[in-house]
């Protein structure tokens, strides 16, 4: 961790955050008074004990949830006052996940899963398959295509999730757990993949994770405790609930 973060505008800028859920008897607030900024290339890391409120985050830097306050700017605008179709068109075309289960469709091939994005903005199926198969590909699925993910192995189906999330080329990609449900060696492989797209395509990422070995090759890392977020050096990752792999 020893990037040293760009002068130029943020990717993402987040200023006093908080969230808060309610139901009938009481309130909760998960996040709160969260700042920090997010720069071109970075591969940030996201940590913390479980039931902190690291997914709540990534959801909301994802746009698939809104802050109860606070400011929070991609890539210089504040995009939770568009629309709500103009919203889902930009995290459509901007910002690329992987969640820790996938959560692709099953009885669909690689390929189909793949093709998704591409499909729900509008493209033609043709250029759709081509990107999706190009992305397959790149990322060693080649002999995978036709088959229904469902019948891939873990550390496949996860390739496929990181094929779906980039190939759109998005500009941002959040990744929640991307190895925690997989062994050490296909962890380690699937941990090297994300490095890669982020070299290749100079992505932005923020990655949630428990893995220890993992974070310390983030660029940076935010240690959320209590609700708030702290920057964090290499030394300090053992007292936010990593986890090493042997």
């Amino acid at each position: 961790m020893n990037k040293v973060p760009s002068p130029e505008e943020p990717v993402l800028e987040v200023k006093g955050l908080r969230k808060v859920y309610q139901d009938s008897a009481k309130s909760i607030e998960v996040l709160r008074n969260i700042s920090c900024k997010v720069y071109k290339g970075e591969i940030v890391g996201v940590v913390g004990a479980s039931g902190v409120g690291k997914t709540t985050l990534l959801h909301i830097l994802g746009t698939l949830d809104r802050p109860t306050a606070g400011e929070v700017k991609h890539f210089g605008k504040d995009v939770f006052n568009y629309p709500d179709q103009m919203l889902s068109g930009f995290r459509n075309q901007e910002i690329g996940f992987v969640f820790q289960f996938h959560h692709l469709l099953p009885e669909f091939t690689a390929l189909e899963n793949v093709m998704m994005p591409h499909l729900i903005s509008g493209a033609a199926r043709s250029e759709a398959l081509k990107l999706a198969e190009a992305m397959l590909c790149e990322l060693g699925l080649e002999d995978r295509l036709t088959h229904r993910v469902s019948l891939l192995s873990g550390g496949e189906q996860q390739r496929v999730a990181l094929a779906r999330a980039m190939v759109k080329n998005p500009r941002l990609l959040l990744a929640d757990e991307p190895t925690g449900n997989l062994d050490e060696k296909t962890g380690r492989k699937v941990a090297e993949l994300l490095f890669n797209v982020n070299r290749r395509y100079e992505t932005t990422a923020v990655i949630v994770t428990h893995d220890l070995s993992l974070a310390k090759r983030m660029d940076r890392c935010l240690g959320l405790m209590e609700g708030k977020a702290v920057e964090l050096m290499s030394d300090d990752l053992h007292e936010f609930g990593m986890r090493e792999r042997k």
